[in-house]
């Protein structure tokens, strides 16, 4: 299988499981009654939904890194570092404009939040600097972020915006009826982006499959393995600590929990890993009807994240409309996860959200496929690149 073909299938998988997420945020019954990783309320089926999209930030975010690299392939790093800036740009206008307002269609702006697209942005204008230094420097920078943020965690800066986009979540309310919310602050994010830079230059085509995938291989294997000796030892790396509980699956559902915003070492390791291992074993296996539907969508993430967000809004404000509780009231002040009391009896069983999601999925991949075919034969605009 050809290196790009690789990528673009995890990121295609990828994508189809973050929209699982925030399907599942408009659409199923159990999202208005509790958090689908508390151990005392949550089961499996539920707990698996939510934790199987964790995988979707690190991906993305390393991923990105690679693409970096790529592009740095064909051109200087002068053109490389201004592409980086100018779409690192590009990206947090279009969270705070139009992925806000696709989410809530809610033309006051009352609840802004800074989530996993404008920490791309943020991070690919600091990968435009980071560029022009050598390679070995970029991972050196890398590691000593990935690995060593927590100490960040020993500092409780509450209320400082720098802190915050920075390294800690945090709720600002910047008037009387507006809300900013830092939801992914930039470390260890920019480490994760700057490994995949770093490591771009094992997929590249002069690169000898066999020992990029032995390397794969044994990054995955050791990321799992560092996971389970963190997480077991229960301490350094783990900002969310797991906890006993009477039941063994509770237990389960706290250890596979480990704090995502921002994400905790434990929380890299667990997701990176078998990302890893993934893209091993996509090297190895020939193309099948599968993989060639999750190159569509991997060919075109960003135009996916941006128009399905939209198409599931509207089609929550139908549910809504069925329902009895009025399409109107699907235009949102603040995240429909935090409005439960707003939306009891509404929603779908579990089996009836995963039909309509993979009916959904479905509905998305003409529109994707035209939209690839379109920039395929369109490859001098360079706009197209953008998206």
């Amino acid at each position: 299988m050809k290196r790009v073909d690789s990528l673009d299938i995890l990121k295609g998988a990828i994508i189809v499981i973050m929209s699982l997420d925030h399907f599942r945020d408009y659409f199923h019954q159990e999202a208005f009654l509790f958090s689908p990783t508390d151990p005392e309320k949550t089961n499996s089926i539920t707990f698996f939904l939510r934790w199987i999209t964790h995988y979707c930030a690190p991906v993305f975010a390393f991923l990105a890194g690679v693409s970096a690299d790529i592009i740095g392939k064909k051109y200087d790093k002068k053109y490389l570092s201004k592409f980086l800036f100018t779409r690192g740009l590009w990206l947090v206008f279009v969270e705070i404009v139009i992925i806000n307002f696709g989410w809530r269609f809610d033309i006051a702006f009352s609840y802004i939040v800074f989530q996993v697209i404008w920490m791309l942005g943020i991070c690919m204008m600091i990968l435009s600097l980071l560029v022009r230094m050598r390679k070995r420097s970029i991972l050196l920078f890398s590691l000593i972020v990935i690995f060593g943020h927590n100490l960040m965690d020993l500092f409780d800066i509450s209320g400082n915006l720098f802190w915050a986009i920075l390294h800690q979540q945090e709720f600002f309310n910047i008037s009387e009826t507006n809300t900013l919310v830092i939801g992914y602050p930039i470390i260890p994010w920019i480490g994760v982006m700057s490994l995949g830079y770093f490591f771009g230059y094992y997929f590249r085509t002069s690169f000898e499959v066999k020992k990029r995938v032995k390397i794969l291989q044994t990054l995955g294997l050791c990321f799992v393995g560092g996971f389970f000796l963190i997480r077991l030892v229960n301490s350094f790396g783990n900002s969310k600590p797991w906890e006993k509980y009477e039941l063994f699956s509770q237990t389960v559902f706290s250890f596979m929990d480990p704090q995502k915003y921002p994400p905790s070492l434990s929380y890299l390791l667990m997701t990176l890993g078998p990302m890893f291992l993934v893209l091993a074993i996509l090297e190895m296996r020939k193309k099948t009807a599968f993989s060639k539907i999750m190159i569509v969508f991997g060919r075109v993430p960003f135009f996916f994240y941006i128009v399905h967000i939209y198409f599931i809004h509207l089609f929550a404000m139908l549910a809504a409309e069925i329902y009895g509780f009025g399409w109107r009231s699907m235009i949102l002040k603040e995240p429909i996860w935090r409005l439960p009391s707003k939306f009891e009896g509404y929603g779908f069983s579990t089996f009836v959200m995963l039909v309509l999601w993979l009916c959904f999925v479905a509905f998305m991949y003409p529109i994707c496929k035209k939209f690839g075919d379109y920039k395929l034969k369109n490859k001098q605009k360079k706009w197209l690149s953008y998206l």
